[in-house]
C-alpha cells in the first residue's frame, strides 16, 4: 500500500518537474524588412541553445509577423500574429549529435513554429536622427526536431541607426532572447491521477476485509 501511494506521489511530482525543464535561446545581429504589412527577419545568428554556447554561430534563427493592426511602425503597436513563423535551423556536427537526431542532415530543423496571440512592437527610445530602439515580443509555439510540442516566449531588441527610419523600412536585430517550454504533463498528470485511484481502491478494500 505504502509503495502504491509513494508512487502516485511521484507521478504528481513529474509534471512540475517537467514544465520546469527548458531550452533558453540567444541570438544576434541580422536584418529586417518591416511595413504595415509585417515584419520579416531572416538569418539573425543562432548564438546559444540551452547549455549549448561555444561562442560562434550554431545556425540561424528566422521570424515573420503578420499585419500592424494597432499603433504605428514609429510609436510602437501590435502586429498579427495570422500567417506569422519562427523558425530556428542549426548547423554542425553539434546539431546532428541532438538525442533523436542520429540521422538529421545540416541544416537541422531545430524548432519550427509560429507567434501565437498578439505581438507587441513597444518603442523603447527614440534617438536623434532616426536611431531608436523597439522591443519585438510574444508567444511562440512549434515542434522541436524530434517531433515534440513546445511552447515559449520570445523578445528581440530592434535598433535603426545611421539616421535611418523604421518607416523606411529598414532596422537590425541588437540581440533576441527566446525561451520554450518542454510540457508533456497532461499524460504525466493523468498518470499520476490514475495511480491515486488505485491507491484508493487498495485502501477501500483493506478497510472493507
Amino acid at each position: 500500500m505504502r509503495r502504491v501511494v509513494v508512487l502516485a506521489l511521484l507521478a504528481l511530482a513529474l509534471p512540475l518537474a517537467a514544465w520546469a525543464d527548458g531550452i533558453d535561446i540567444s541570438n544576434q545581429f541580422g536584418s529586417l524588412a518591416i511595413s504595415n504589412a509585417g515584419i520579416v527577419s531572416t538569418n539573425s545568428a543562432l548564438r546559444s541553445w540551452g547549455s549549448f554556447a561555444p561562442g560562434g554561430t550554431l545556425g540561424s534563427v528566422s521570424y515573420t509577423t503578420g499585419a500592424l493592426i494597432s499603433g504605428s511602425l514609429l510609436g510602437g503597436g501590435t502586429f498579427s500574429a495570422a500567417g506569422s513563423t519562427f523558425d530556428i535551423l542549426g548547423i554542425g556536427k553539434w546539431a546532428k549529435a541532438l538525442t533523436g537526431c542520429p540521422s538529421c542532415t545540416n541544416p537541422v530543423s531545430l524548432f519550427a513554429g509560429s507567434f501565437v496571440g498578439p505581438i507587441l512592437w513597444t518603442l523603447d527610445s527614440a534617438g536623434k536622427g532616426g536611431s531608436d530602439v523597439f522591443t519585438l515580443s510574444g508567444e511562440i509555439s512549434g515542434t522541436l526536431w524530434n517531433g515534440r510540442t513546445v511552447t515559449g516566449s520570445t523578445s528581440q531588441t530592434i535598433f535603426t541607426t545611421n539616421g535611418q527610419l523604421v518607416q523606411e523600412g529598414v532596422a537590425h536585430i541588437r540581440t533576441g532572447t527566446t525561451s520554450l517550454t518542454v510540457p508533456e504533463p497532461g499524460t504525466l498528470g493523468l498518470l499520476g491521477a490514475g495511480l491515486v485511484g488505485i491507491a484508493g481502491m487498495f485502501r477501500r478494500k483493506r478497510i472493507g476485509t
